[in-house]
């Protein structure tokens, strides 16, 4: 990898870091416990593990040049890394196992307030 390259993959590293701190943020003002950050396993990762009431939401940031662009990243692939990492996730904690989970995201763009969105990601738990 040049120079540039790594340069360009610390900047977008740090980019994230400073976006998931945001949607934690967010999700704290509207209620939610922060269970996990940055949940990883091999197959997959979640950004934040969050709760509120009895609902347990693995949610992903995204952060685009646009809300829109933010919206469309999150494909096919995305949605079964997330999902084999929920799996992992309530498997190692079965206390969430009667609660109502959900896959949620939320999006970020320059100068724009941060949207979440919810239930937006479908999960296969089964």
């Amino acid at each position: 990898m040049t120079e540039t390259g790594r340069r360009n993959r610390k900047k977008a590293h740090g980019l994230g870091l400073r976006a998931e701190s945001l949607a934690v943020g967010l999700l704290r003002l509207k209620g939610y416990r922060i269970l996990a950050r940055r949940y990883q396993i091999r197959e997959g990762e979640i950004d934040i593990v969050a709760r509120r009431g009895d609902t347990v939401a693995f949610v992903e940031v995204k952060v685009r040049p646009t809300l829109d662009e933010a919206r469309t990243t999150i494909g096919l692939g995305k949605r079964r890394r997330i999902s084999r990492a929920a799996r992992s996730w309530l498997a190692s904690n079965p206390w969430a196992a009667p609660l109502t989970w959900r896959g949620d995201a939320v999006f970020l763009a320059p100068w724009c307030w941060p949207r979440h969105e919810i239930a937006v990601i479908e999960l296969d738990l089964g």
